[in-house]
C-alpha cells in the first residue's frame, strides 16, 4: 500500500470513530458527516491496496512469461 493508501485508511478509520462517538452523544448531523468521509477514506485506501496487489500479480506473471520463454529457448 502506498503512503497516500496508508494516509487515508488512518484517517478514514479516525472518522469513522469519531462518528461512532458521535452517534453516541447523540450529534447525528456530524456523525453523518464523519461517516461519509471516514467511509470515503478507507474506499480510497482499499482502492489503492487492490491497485498495488494488481501491480504485483502484473509483474509476477511478466517474470513468469520471461523465464519460460528463456528456458524454450534454451532447447
Amino acid at each position: 500500500m502506498s503512503g497516500l493508501g496508508r494516509w487515508s485508511l488512518g484517517i478514514g478509520v479516525g472518522l469513522l470513530v469519531v462518528s461512532a462517538l458521535c452517534v453516541a452523544l447523540e450529534l447525528v448531523p456530524i456523525a453523518v458527516i464523519a461517516g461519509i468521509l471516514g467511509l470515503v477514506g478507507v474506499g480510497i485506501a482499499g482502492y489503492d491496496a487492490v491497485y498495488e496487489w494488481l501491480g504485483r500479480v502484473e509483474r509476477r506473471r511478466g517474470a513468469a512469461k520471461a523465464r519460460r520463454e528463456r528456458e524454450h529457448e534454451g532447447r
